[in-house]
């Protein structure tokens, strides 16, 4: 972390900006995951990253091997500038990153037999996967999960609609989260990366900034 350049940065925000930056990253999570698999329709895809930022999830993993990129900005309303977006060919690449890191691999399908949403203990990093509209995940992530959650319904309607879905999720596991004792805001090296990351994304013409700054340090 390049601490000087931090400094020189914020100085060109406000301190109502900077403020906001630390309140907003203070409610922020990795211990929570997300990640989309091959979703056709792109207003899902950005739904979901809307729905990552609305509920403090730092970072969003996109599979996009089948249908390209899946992201709208209009849909996702600015979301993408404040979600740490990671994109990939497959999902086994994604589920090695992931569970190399610790997480475990969650699946959600409301035809698996796994845990209901209450009842879904949050005793380790958690990712959760979403699949296509029509399908679901696909034979791959279902066979390499490490578990599997779905939502309550009591309606003829076998499934939501992926958008929908995670909104539920992640609202009622962030909460549950927040009221636990699991220690799951971010460490203060990912709050730096993140307030140098957020102040640059703040400032017009940051390019022509960044070179004027590497030409005088």
């Amino acid at each position: 972390m390049d601490m000087k350049l931090l400094a020189y940065l914020e100085e060109l925000i406000s301190e109502n900006r900077k403020e906001r930056f630390t309140d907003i990253m203070s409610q922020r999570t990795n211990y929570i995951t997300v990640a989309v698999e091959d979703v056709f329709q792109m207003h899902n895809t950005s739904a979901v990253v809307r729905s990552c930022e609305s509920f403090g999830i730092q970072t969003a993993h996109l599979i996009e091997g089948k249908y390209g990129k899946r992201l709208d900005e209009e849909i996702a309303m600015g979301a993408q500038k404040w979600v740490d977006i990671k994109r990939y060919q497959d999902s086994k690449q994604v589920i090695d990153s992931l569970r190399n890191k610790g997480y475990k691999i969650v699946a959600t399908s409301p035809h698996a037999d796994g845990s209901l949403l209450q009842d879904f203990k949050l005793d380790s990093k958690i990712a959760l996967f979403f699949g296509t509209e029509k399908k679901g995940l696909s034979d791959y992530v279902l066979e390499n999960s490490d578990a599997y959650l779905k939502i309550p319904m009591v309606g003829f309607t076998e499934s939501l609609n992926i958008s929908v879905s995670a909104a539920i999720i992640l609202q009622h596991l962030t909460t549950k989260l927040k009221s636990s004792n699991v220690d799951w805001k971010l460490t203060s090296d990912e709050m730096l990366e993140l307030r140098l990351n957020w102040t640059k994304k703040s400032i017009r013409s940051i390019d022509d900034i960044l070179e004027r700054y590497n030409t005088d340090n």
